[in-house]
């Protein structure tokens, strides 16, 4: 277990106040509300709050130590500690989580990509699991705070850690993240339009992203989509072994007879050296084969076999952003708000092609940061759903554009309604479901479409 000692070693603080240096920490942590006796709090400068101004509750809740940034030390009360003071909290606990991965010999997987970071740790994670004690990221913590956090969770008997590695903002991130992170294995899963309002070109975020696996080292192992030409060329930045997967002929783990079961999953056959596998997994959408096949390639960079990563593959709790619940008037939702953008729209309007339904309605918000391709983006998908759905809602200016395309597209002008507030949209959602409808409903995380789904849920049906 940390302890005090480490934490000074590692983040190079200095100690202020009294302390047993050999006091055990058993967790560090950033959120003064969640922290818990034995924590260390790390006092974070954030846009909007200063976790300074929080250290008196994360004291009173229990914590052993703060770390804290030497600028906001002649401001704090005396006798309030002991405090281990950085430059910056930031490095410090970058500092402490680079220093903590490199006194454990581990094997870290790093997951990048522009969508799709989650579910395939979820089922890389699933798939570790089935042979070493592996731990994963939780939530999305994939930023210059969150996987220093999810690498400070380490404990002495793991044996694989599973992170998203982000870095969608500027380039360089990956690399940083890669540099405290030291990833033996770097998955990556597609390059598209989500942030380029922020990068400017899909080139430069693939440049951004091939920062992962141009990080690994001789003896690791690239885990690359074979089917996205950007990801593919990202081979050539490699020193290592490159494992390509996908339904190209060329790919070392390749998919093949994709058949979606609805709600039930999808099936499809696995060729692995040779061999063929029948596989069912519980991940809606024949999209979702990408996902177990980076799991399964990541399950063989480790040492498995095959037939050791397909129970990891049948576990229901891998189905993570795209959730099936019941709603109000008998119909079923769709729950897939954690994000969107073009490529991930069309994946979900194609799950709903495929899923029987009374009727198929589609509930769409703005996608955001996507730049130059704002217009473009939200004119393909309306497209799309012009061909896909009975009834079409959107909210928000930049999902009008859906709206308008897919009526310019064929669907009947008063099957389309456009909204522009969360309730506008819940009032017209109540209006129209009735039992046996299937209702997808996404939009960007910023334009928050979980409330909306929160209405509109039936809690007297379970799923």
């Amino acid at each position: 277990m940390l302890t005090l000692r480490e934490v000074l070693e590692g983040s190079r603080g200095a100690l202020r106040g009294a302390a047993d240096l050999g006091t055990p920490v058993r967790r560090v942590w950033h959120d003064s509300r969640e922290i818990e006796p034995g924590d260390l709090f790390v006092a974070v400068v954030g846009e909007r709050l200063d976790g300074h101004d929080f250290l008196a509750e994360a004291f009173a809740r229990g914590a052993v130590a703060a770390l804290v940034d030497r600028a906001h030390v002649p401001r704090l009360p005396e006798g309030l500690g002991p405090l281990i003071v950085v430059p910056d909290t930031v490095a410090g606990l970058q500092d402490l989580a680079a220093f903590w991965r490199d006194s454990h010999d581990v094997a870290v997987v790093g997951i990048t990509g522009s969508i799709g970071k989650s579910s395939t740790k979820e089922v890389v994670w699933s798939v570790a699991s089935q042979r070493f004690r592996a731990i994963r990221s939780q939530r999305s913590f994939n930023n210059e705070i969150g996987l220093p956090l999810s690498l400070m969770e380490i404990g002495s008997d793991t044996e694989v850690v599973v992170l998203e590695i982000g870095g969608a903002y500027a380039p360089g991130e990956i690399s940083r993240l890669a540099e405290i992170a030291r990833p033996t294995i770097g998955v990556v899963t597609n390059v598209s339009h989500s942030h380029l309002a922020r990068m400017g070109s899909l080139e430069a975020i693939a440049a951004t992203k091939a920062e992962l696996p141009a990080s690994l080292p001789e003896d690791g192992v690239a885990v690359l989509n074979g089917d996205d030409l950007r990801v593919r060329l990202m081979a050539d930045k490699c020193r290592c072994r490159v494992i390509r997967y996908g339904l190209a002929p060329d790919c070392e783990v390749r998919a093949e007879n994709v058949e979606s079961h609805g709600l039930d999953g999808i099936s499809f056959d696995l060729l692995v050296d040779g061999g063929r596998h029948h596989v069912h997994v519980p991940l809606l959408g024949q999209h979702s084969v990408h996902t177990v096949l980076a799991g399964v390639s990541v399950g063989l960079a480790l040492g498995m076999s095959v037939e050791e990563t397909l129970p990891g593959l049948r576990d229901p709790s891998i189905q993570l952003r795209l959730l099936v619940v019941p709603a109000i008037g008998g119909a079923t939702l769709i729950d897939d708000t954690y994000n969107a953008n073009p490529t991930s729209s069309l994946a979900a309007l194609n799950l709903l092609a495929e899923l029987p339904a009374r009727r198929r309605i589609a509930a769409f918000g703005d996608m955001l940061e996507l730049g130059s391709y704002e217009e473009e983006g939200h004119r393909i998908v309306g497209k799309r759903a012009a061909a896909v759905v009975d009834r079409l809602f959107t909210m928000g200016p930049r999902a009008r554009i859906i709206a308008d395309e897919a009526v310019a597209s064929g669907l009947a002008p008063d099957a389309v309604v456009a909204v522009d507030t969360k309730q506008d949209l819940i009032d017209a959602l109540k209006e129209t479901m009735r039992e046996g409808d299937v209702v997808l409903v996404k939009g960007s995380r910023g334009i928050q479409l979980e409330h909306v789904v929160a209405a509109l849920r039936d809690r007297t049906r379970s799923a």
